[in-house]
């Protein structure tokens, strides 16, 4: 088994949301882009334990690029007590919110991912609006709010370089399949004129910038 085959069947072991068929399609639109672009700068907004994460970071590794995976680590207002992605085990007993910060650090440690991907901890229009960097590969995978989505689309989405990737996740068509926010910006990012849909596995949807 390669190294890439390794990482990868560790990531579908990670807690987290995505589907094996989608996170291997994030690893292999990110060799594309890596392998175009060696040395690449990349960014995941919305990190929650690691997975998606290690799914990109493989491709980092194998690609000489850098992920940069930005989290605040509390959780979107879909994980949080009382709905339905509450996870108990993920909570802070000193503040009693959730903190995925440390799973997430564990995940990229037992991935030997360290060297390659690197943890941005804070909030994601913070981090933005101080983040001169151009982005080679952008995934989308925050909070689903309609504010929370809509900001992480307008703050990073400019900083994708002519002919880099935007990936976002939970694209569903259909309302009864999910939250309409990312569906939203993802039609914002073909309306703009400035990216074009190259794939679609599950609810990911990838793009390109013109």
């Amino acid at each position: 088994m390669t190294r890439l085959d390794e990482l990868i069947a560790f990531a579908r072991s990670v807690k987290g949301f995505m589907p094996d068929d989608e996170g291997e399609a994030l690893t292999r639109h990110a060799l594309a882009a890596g392998t175009e672009r060696p040395q690449g700068t990349w960014l995941e907004v919305g990190a929650w334990c690691g997975k998606s994460a290690t799914y990109l970071g493989a491709a980092a590794e194998a690609t000489r690029s850098v992920l940069y995976s930005l989290d605040h680590h509390h959780g979107s207002e879909e994980n949080q007590a009382g709905w339905e992605h509450f996870d108990p085990s993920l909570v802070d007993p000193t503040d009693g919110r959730l903190n995925t910060l440390p799973t997430w650090q564990r995940t990229i440690a037992d991935a030997k991912l360290e060297h390659c991907v690197v943890g941005l901890v804070g909030p994601s229009v913070t981090v933005a609006e101080h983040f001169a960097q151009p982005l080679d590969l952008l995934f989308i995978d925050g909070g689903h709010g309609h504010e929370v989505a809509w900001a992480d689309y307008e703050h990073w989405t400019p900083k994708v370089t002519s002919g880099g990737y935007l990936l976002i996740h939970d694209v569903f068509p259909d309302p009864a399949d999910g939250g309409r926010p990312p569906y939203e910006i993802f039609l914002a990012a073909l309306d703009s004129g400035l990216f074009t849909e190259t794939a679609a596995v599950g609810s990911l949807r990838v793009l390109r910038r013109a």
